[in-house]
């Protein structure tokens, strides 16, 4: 179930007037609210797309590395590299 959240932002003036003129009559949007949702969607979609790239560089530079530098590993070995402590 989505839940709902009231937060108060405060803002003075350059970024209080932008917004302002963002709103209203003559802005893009009806009111601050949903000015405000639209700018954590998009800050929302820029992150997740922003992770997906660097998932999607950390694979690429995975598949092009020579499978001669692979380690073979069971999976006694990984659980017991796991369960090592990790150095600091």
């Amino acid at each position: 179930m989505a839940r709902s959240t009231t937060m108060t932002v405060r803002l003075s003036g350059a970024l209080s007037d932008f917004v302002a003129d963002s709103v209203g009559e003559n802005g893009a949007y009806e009111n601050v609210s949903e000015y405000i949702r639209d700018l954590i969607r998009r800050d929302k979609e820029r992150a997740e797309r922003e992770a997906f790239d660097r998932l999607k560089t950390e694979l690429a530079h995975a598949f092009a590395t020579p499978e001669s530098s692979y380690q073979p590993l069971t999976a006694a070995d990984i659980i017991a590299r796991n369960r090592r402590p990790v150095d600091r």
